[in-house]
């Protein structure tokens, strides 16, 4: 026999469940664990479809993330643009946190959309610990986006700019005659 929720009850899960979406994103670890216990869903996800999981990734909360790893969250689950937290983390440089979700199974070469894997999006933002990271991962340097344009071609570009930035232009100022 199954009991329907009322419409209080209903409303209550509902505050629960963004109380639970906001500990995600903000890092608050022992609160959201205790809450997962009790059996809020390991893959909550808010209405764009970003888990517990992508949001703590995202916002840079390691610590979080890795509970949410080790009670179950799926480290590849999508959200509604397609996006994976491996690849939302990839293009802010969230190196520990790359380090993470790959010792928990996150597929480097996912596509984010429109082709995009986690290596494109790092080069694309200039984050090369990330790119070597992947790199080390397996991450494949083939790989095209819906324009065509290889993973390793975008390395090469953001290896290239990477460097332009660090040297010196020399200007030439006013002569001493």
């Amino acid at each position: 026999m199954t009991v329907a929720l009322t419409t209080a009850e209903e409303l209550r899960y509902a505050e629960l469940q963004q109380l639970a979406l906001d500990q995600a994103r903000l890092g608050e670890t022992i609160p959201l664990e205790a809450m997962i216990r009790a059996g809020m869903p390991i893959n909550l996800a808010d209405a764009k479809g970003n888990t517990l999981l992508m949001l703590a990734c995202y916002h840079g909360q390691l610590e979080t993330a890795r509970m949410l790893l080790q009670a179950g969250a799926e480290p590849d689950r999508r959200n509604d643009r397609g996006q994976t937290p491996l690849g939302g983390v990839a293009f802010k440089g969230e190196t520990q946190i790359v380090s993470l979700l790959l010792q928990h199974g996150a597929d480097p070469d996912a596509d984010n959309g429109g082709g995009m894997t986690p290596i494109m999006f790092a080069s694309l933002f200039g984050r090369m610990n990330v790119v070597d990271q992947l790199q080390t991962a397996g991450a494949s340097l083939k790989r095209r986006n819906r324009l065509g344009i290889p993973a390793h071609l975008m390395v090469r570009f953001a290896r290239f700019v990477r460097g332009l930035s660090f040297k010196k232009v020399r200007t030439s100022g006013p002569s001493k005659r």
